[in-house]
Formats: structure tokens, C-alpha cells, sequence
């Protein structure tokens, strides 16, 4: 008795032995079905070039206001002091702004007014205009490509 239990206890785990390798066959051939039916090149990325979208923001600065020995040096100072304003009021529309300040008033006046911008940084925009506004104002006109912008911040991340 023991050696036809024996034998049909070999012949259980032939069985089960082919049976299990038998399934082991049938997922191999079924994954390498699913791999030839893919394409041979991978999906391309689009990288067409994105219509510019322009900002475009105006810094002013009076010229009585400003600094200087003569009236064309205050005039300098303007132009200088609109571009600064142009760059912080683009800086604020690209990337928000965080301000702080103070305010100091005495028997209910005005003492001084100041505050302090912490602008992050802001690069690839061009100057489009400059020009007096009036006998007492300087006008500068500065765009940036938001697209561009996009670009230079994804390739530096």
C-alpha cells in the first residue's frame, strides 16, 4: 500500500507542478502579447512654441520730486525712479506682492509715510516706452512674455 500511495502522491505533484507551470506560460505569453501590440515609438511631446501673452504695466515718477543738482538730472532720476516702479508693479501683477510699512502721524498730520515691497525675481521683460507726461511726470511703459516666463521657470526647476 505504501508504494501506490507513494505513486499517486508523485503522480499529485506532477500534476500540480504542470498545472502551475502551465499558467505561469499562458501570463508570460499574455504579456508578451500585450507588449508587441504597443507602438514602437513613444508619444512625441508637443513643444510648439506658444503664442506670446503679453503684460504690459506703466511706472510714474515725478521730476520736481526728485534729487538732483539741475532740472536734467531730476529728470534722469525720474526716468530711473519709473522704471523701478514699472518693474515693481509688473513684479506684483506676474507674482503677487507682499508689502510692508508704516505710517507715523503727529497731532493729526502726516508725519512720514513709508513702505518696504519684497519682490521676487523677475527677468526677461524689455522696456517699451519711456516719456514725460505732462511738465512734471515720467512715464515708463515695460511687457513681459508670461509664456516665456513659464518656460525659464520650468527649465530652471
Amino acid at each position: 500500500m505504501t508504494t501506490i500511495a507513494a505513486k499517486l502522491y508523485r503522480i499529485l505533484l506532477v500534476a500540480i507542478f504542470s498545472i502551475s507551470l502551465a499558467g505561469c506560460e499562458t501570463f508570460v505569453e499574455s504579456t508578451k502579447d500585450i507588449v508587441s501590440a504597443l507602438p514602437d515609438i513613444p508619444p512625441r511631446v508637443d513643444d510648439t512654441p506658444l503664442p506670446p501673452d503679453w503684460v504690459q504695466v506703466t511706472g510714474y515718477a515725478p521730476i520736481s520730486l526728485q534729487s538732483g543738482l539741475n532740472r536734467q538730472h531730476k529728470i534722469l532720476n525720474a526716468i530711473k525712479a519709473s522704471k523701478l516702479d514699472a518693474y515693481r508693479e509688473l513684479t506684483a501683477v506676474v507674482h503677487g506682492q507682499h508689502l510692508a510699512g508704516s505710517t507715523s502721524v503727529q497731532d493729526m498730520i502726516l508725519q512720514s509715510n513709508s513702505f518696504q515691497g519684497l519682490w521676487p525675481v523677475l527677468s526677461g521683460a524689455r522696456v517699451v516706452k519711456s516719456y514725460p507726461v505732462q511738465d512734471d511726470v515720467y512715464a515708463t511703459i515695460l511687457e513681459v512674455d508670461l509664456n516665456q516666463l513659464q518656460r525659464a521657470w520650468r527649465d530652471s526647476q
